[in-house]
């Protein structure tokens, strides 16, 4: 059997993966990326681009939150904002109620002191922001950091900068096996292509998201990622009406929310081609691709709730994504003491986006050798205990 040596294997190409690539090239590495499917054709495809701070509360994802979101930044000035459509838009929370209200500015005050930039909103500025929010808002918050990606056309360009760099990528090919060594490390990985049927490998990466599970368990460190199912709706386009990322002050907690039941938040954005976006539901129901109107139309009532006009908005299409979900809502970053040579990156649920350019230039420091920016020991891949109830 021919067996291909390279430095670092990525297994998965959506964004992490492709942030993984990115900055792993930069430092110098080898590098080959396998990909089931299509590039950026997983969770990625089925994502709004989010890049936001106002939706985390001060903690270690925050931490990685504040790094990636300067990170997203730098690299856009660096290859072009346009090439991704970054757009630094802002983010505005909405209160609809003066409970709402109270606890958004005790979350805003302890934000600030964790290094998120935000402004209290009273009802007249949240209207000067977002003119034609409901006339039942009586406050919120705005977030000048909050931004925005097109996915899928940011995880091509990284792909494209690091195949630039010698990066191998091989897209629908699946990994059928990893390798390890009479001392249990990992050597690298076994595929279903008859072209490249088995890598060598340093160091391999797990960032195959909501499919991370299968791999690590391959590699005999199982980690207890689940999919979370998530549905966005698309109105026809329309002129700029929505002016930031808006969404209820309610969001933040059903971000956090560990129950496997249907929950539901409104978020609301427009995008460059006119068209506004509509999320955001959670459910853990397996793989199930099912539409469901029930939930189609709780998001439609909720998002007309904050904006009114939206009532007289045709939708054009909705479209459905799984996110990797973890039980203490971290994600799993770093190498797995487990299986040595085995690196974790996935678990990153519905920041995945936001979260991917801290994760790549972490994973990248901890493999040559270089002082990571922060620590990743709140993201050990170790950290659950051996039975975890999902």
């Amino acid at each position: 059997m021919t067996t291909a040596t390279t430095d670092v294997v990525i297994i998965g190409a959506g964004m992490v993966g492709a942030a993984c690539a990115f900055f792993c090239s930069a430092a110098g590495l080898s590098v080959t990326m396998i990909e089931r499917g299509p590039i950026g054709g997983g969770t990625t495809a089925s994502c709004e681009g989010n890049i936001l701070l106002s939706d985390k509360e001060p903690g270690p994802e925050l931490d990685l939150a504040l790094l990636s979101s300067r990170l997203w930044s730098e690299v856009a000035q660096e290859v072009g904002a346009d090439k991704f459509e970054y757009q630094r838009k802002g983010g505005v929370v909405v209160a609809l109620t003066t409970d709402s209200a109270t606890a958004l500015r005790d979350l805003a005050a302890q934000q600030r002191a964790a290094g998120i930039e935000s402004v209290d909103l009273d009802a007249a500025s949240l209207r000067e922001l977002e003119p034609n929010v409901s006339a039942a808002a009586v406050g919120g918050a705005f977030y000048p950091q909050d931004s925005q990606v097109q996915p899928m056309l940011a995880t091509a360009q990284l792909v494209r900068y690091a195949r630039d760099r010698g990066v191998r990528v091989v897209p629908g090919t699946s990994v059928t096996g990893v390798t390890r060594g009479r001392d249990g490390a990992v050597t690298g990985v076994r595929t279903d292509s008859p072209t490249l049927p088995q890598l060598s490998a340093k160091w391999v990466i797990n960032a195959a998201g909501t499919w991370a599970d299968r791999i690590a368990e391959m590699a005999g460190a199982t980690i207890p990622v689940l999919p979370r199912r998530g549905f966005i709706l698309v109105t026809e386009p329309l002129p700029r009406v929505v002016r930031h990322k808006v969404y209820t002050a309610d969001y933040v907690a059903n971000v956090a929310s560990s129950d496997a039941g249907l929950e539901t938040s409104v978020v609301v954005e427009g995008t460059q081609s006119g068209s506004v976006l509509i999320g955001a539901s959670r459910e853990r129901v397996g793989f199930d691709r099912t539409i469901s109107l029930p939930v189609i139309r709780q998001l439609a009532a909720q998002a007309v709730e904050v904006f009114p006009f939206l009532a007289r908005v045709n939708l054009l299409r909705t479209y459905l994504g799984f996110r990797p979900y973890c039980p203490d809502h971290l994600p799993v970053i770093g190498p797995d003491p487990r299986a040595p040579g085995l690196i974790q990156a996935t678990g990153h649920e519905g920041a995945g986006i936001g979260l991917s350019m801290a994760t790549g230039r972490l994973i990248a420091q901890v493999i040559t050798g270089a002082e990571p920016e922060m620590s990743l020991d709140p993201f050990r891949p170790n950290r659950f205990p051996e039975a975890v109830e999902l």
